[in-house]
């Protein structure tokens, strides 16, 4: 049976309110007396009920965050990052994987809602704004991760995908690549489509250069796989000379495919460059060009954004933090 605080006042023979002065204001208790409630909690065992005291305050010590697919090593270092910046201020990060999933993402909205979460970090899957709104309007302060404020109504933290689209196509293009394939999906994936839209820009700007889309279900290695079986039982002259991945696990999948047989060779035949320069990207057979992005540091800004809007409260303004993204050359581009 749990120990309560009344024991732990009785054998250390002082009064409840002096245990909870330990335990939330010891500078106000004597030291002696600060030992002897310690004493008495060692050697009762004592584990104070954090959640009543939460439920007491209004708002836990705990920080929500929801991210489209946890098994993309980007969002982890997305975590890793909140999970830093949220120690420095003696909290924690609760993290919660919508896979892809709109009724996921709800699931996990209403359940920190429920536990009272100090606020919540989401990557949201698509455009349910209302639901994050209501979440605001009950007190619940929110940051978008990884996708911009369009309206600027949520402060957000991401990478200019448009612009890290324009570059991985540019790099095809200066390398001399002409025949451009973009391999991604579902369109209705916010970052998915910008960088769409960027590679469609770049490839525009230069006679010639063609770009087609391979769409996917998904964003994972075994959908990388697929695409990159489909391109490479095509004729010769039907396949392109480079293909740009919307992130580093498609590409992952779609070098897997290329390179199985044998008869196909990155970057000679097909360059192949990637989106996050996540650690499997420097990693494979053939390292892989990326687009880079910061993953670990916009963890650790959406929490300080949302640190800042919590302590704001009404008066909280919403900001914007954009950072650009880096192009990183390796062998699967011709270094």
């Amino acid at each position: 049976m749990a120990v309560s605080v009344r024991e732990v006042a009785a054998a250390a023979s002082v009064s409840v309110g002096t245990v909870s002065n330990v335990l939330n204001r010891p500078e106000k208790v004597a030291p002696d007396t600060v030992a002897r409630v310690l004493a008495a909690i060692e050697e009762l065992g004592f584990v104070r009920n954090d959640a009543a005291r939460q439920l007491r305050a209004g708002r836990s010590r705990s920080i929500g965050l929801v991210v489209l697919d946890v098994r993309n090593p980007f969002f982890t270092d997305v975590a890793r990052g909140a999970e830093d910046r949220a120690a420095e201020d003696g909290m924690t990060i609760l993290l919660g994987n919508s896979d892809d999933n709109p009724d996921r993402e709800r699931a996990y909205l209403d359940l920190f809602e429920e536990q009272r979460v100090h606020g919540v970090l989401i990557s949201p899957r698509g455009e349910d704004l209302p639901r994050l709104e209501r979440a605001r309007s009950r007190g619940v302060p929110v940051v978008l991760v990884d996708r911009e404020s369009e309206d600027r109504s949520f402060s957000s933290v991401a990478v200019d995908d448009v612009v890290g689209g324009e570059t991985a196509v540019r790099h095809l293009i200066d390398v001399g690549r002409r025949r451009i394939a973009f391999v991604g999906g579902p369109a209705s994936m916010r970052q998915v489509a910008d960088r769409l839209e960027g590679a469609r820009r770049a490839a525009s700007e230069v006679p010639g250069v063609t770009l087609e889309v391979v769409e996917t279900e998904g964003t994972t290695v075994l959908e990388g796989r697929a695409a990159g079986e489909a391109i490479r039982d095509r004729a010769p002259e039907h396949r392109p000379d480079a293909i740009f991945c919307a992130n580093d696990l498609l590409a992952v999948g779609v070098l897997q495919a290329l390179i199985m047989l044998g008869d196909l060779r990155v970057p000679d035949d097909i360059a192949l460059i990637g989106y996050d320069d996540i650690d499997f990207a420097q990693a494979a057979v053939v390292p892989l060009s990326s687009i880079r992005q910061p993953a670990w540091l916009i963890g650790y800004t959406a929490v300080d954004l949302l640190l800042r809007e919590a302590g704001d409260g009404a008066d909280a303004t919403h900001e914007q933090v954009q950072f650009q993204p880096e192009l990183v050359v390796r062998e699967s581009t011709g270094r």
